[in-house]
C-alpha cells in the first residue's frame, strides 16, 4: 500500500526461506499467468524480518527472474511483522486532500518513531458525516531505512521497486480476485510462512483486524530436525510430504505443532471476536507453504468450530496448460498467494 499508467509489474515475495515470483497479464479484468516460480534462500539470509545476507537475496532474485524469463523491469514486494505498523484510527471526517495534509501530524500519536523517519500511507475505510461526524482510517507506516534496503536489493538485482505492499493486504487482493463471499460475510485470511503468520479479518473488501505472529512452518522443520537428526532441507521435505519411515513418531511431531499453531490462531481470532460485536467470522482461508501440512486445516477447523479452506491463488486466473505444468502449479500454489497479490499491483496504485 506504500508508493507509486498501468504498466505490468512482477510480484516478488521475499520470505525468510524462499523467494517467490509471479507475473500476471490483465485484459478487461481477466488475469492470465505469465510466470510463476520459487527459489530457496539460505537459512540466514533473513533473520527476524531483517535482510541479513543481501548478496544471497540479490542473487536469488536474479536467478529466479532469469530462469523464468521474466521480462518486466518494474517490481512489487511486501513487508510484514515488525517491519510495518498498521493502525485503525478514528478521526474527524474530512476529505482525502485534507487528510493528506494532516496525516503526518495525526500519525505522530500512533507511531513510536520520529515521523520524519517513516513512510506513511492511509486508506479511508468509512466516513459517516450524518451520524458521528467521524471516519475510520487505516494507517500504515514503515521506517524509511527498511524500504530503502528493499529498494537497494531490487536495484542490484536489475529491477525497479515501484510498489511496496503489506503481506496481509497482498493476500487480500488475490483472495478478492478469486473468491466471492456473500455480502456481509466476515472471513479470516491466514497466511502461514516459514517464520511469520499474517492474519487479516475482512468484510466486504475492508480489513477489520490484522495481526502478525512470529510463528510459522519453521516450528515443524526445527522439531523434525531435533527429533530425527536430519538436515534442514530433509526436514522441510519430510514436513511437506510425510516421507519418513517412522510414521507414528512423525505423526506425533506434526500433531503437536499443528496444535501449537491452531492454538495461536484461536487466540488471535478470539481477540478479534471479543471486540467485533456482531461481525463474527464465518470462514477461514489458509495460504502459505505451511497450509500444505497434513491435517493442519482440519485441526484449525476443529479448534475454531468453523469451515477452513485452502486458498487457491490461481482459482480464477487463466493458466495455459501448454506453458505451465498443472501439477507444478498445484504444488506451488499455496506458496505464491502473496506474490500473486503483488503481481496484481500496477504503477500508480495507492
Amino acid at each position: 500500500m506504500l508508493f507509486m499508467k498501468n504498466r505490468e509489474i512482477v510480484g516478488i515475495d521475499i520470505g525468510s526461506s524462499s523467494v517467490k515470483l509471479v507475473q500476471l497479464s490483465e485484459q478487461k479484468g481477466t488475469y492470465s499467468l505469465k510466470n510463476a516460480g520459487i527459489l530457496p534462500l539460505p537459512s540466514d539470509a533473513i533473520v527476524d524480518n531483517s535482510l541479513m545476507d543481501t548478496t544471497s537475496i540479490v542473487e536469488t532474485i536474479r536467478d529466479l527472474v532469469k530462469s523464468l524469463g521474466a521480462k518486466a523491469v518494474d517490481a512489487s514486494c511486501s513487508i510484514s511483522g515488525n517491519s510495518v505498523i498498521i493502525r485503525k484510527i478514528s478521526l474527524p471526517a474530512m476529505t482525502q486532500e485534507e487528510l493528506e495534509d494532516q496525516i503526518a501530524w495525526e500519525a505522530e500519536q500512533y507511531i513510536p518513531f520520529d515521523i520524519n523517519d517513516v513512510n506513511l500511507d492511509f486508506e479511508i475505510l468509512d466516513a459517516d458525516l450524518s451520524a458521528s461526524g467521524k471516519m475510520t482510517v487505516l494507517l500504515v507506516a514503515s521506517k524509511k531505512e527498511i524500504i530503502n534496503e528493499y529498494v537497494s536489493v531490487f536495484n542490484e538485482a536489475g529491477l525497479k521497486l515501484v510498489v511496496v505492499d503489506v503481506d496481509s493486504f497482498a493476500v487480500q487482493n488475490i483472495f478478492e480476485l478469486n473468491y466471492a463471499p456473500a455480502e456481509n460475510d466476515v472471513v479470516a485470511l491466514i497466511n502461514i510462512g516459514a517464520s511469520i503468520m499474517n492474519l487479516n479479518v475482512v468484510k466486504d473488501g475492508v480489513s477489520l483486524f490484522t495481526r502478525d505472529v512470529q510463528m510459522g512452518g519453521n516450528l515443524y522443520t526445527e522439531e523434525i530436525q531435533r527429533q530425527f537428526a536430519v538436515s534442514s532441507q530433509d526436514a522441510e521435505h519430510i514436513k511437506l510430504t510425510s516421507d519418513y519411515p517412522d510414521k507414528a513418531r512423525l505423526s506425533e511431531i506434526m500433531s503437536r505443532v499443528n496444535e501449537t499453531l491452531s492454538l495461536e490462531i484461536h487466540r488471535s481470532l478470539d481477540f478479534y471476536n471479543s471486540t467485533a460485536e456482531d461481525q463474527k467470522i464465518a470462514r477461514v482461508y489458509l495460504s502459505g507453504g505451511c497450509s500444505k501440512v497434513v491435517n493442519l486445516s482440519e485441526v484449525v477447523s476443529q479448534r475454531l468450530g468453523m469451515p477452513v479452506e485452502l486458498l487457491n491463488p490461481l482459482k480464477q486466473i487463466v493458466c495455459n496448460d501448454k506453458e505451465f505444468d498443472p501439477e507444478y502449479l498445484q504444488e506451488i500454489s499455496p506458496f505464491i498467494a502473496v506474490a500473486a497479490g503483488l503481481a496484481m499491483r500496477r504503477l500508480g496504485d495507492k
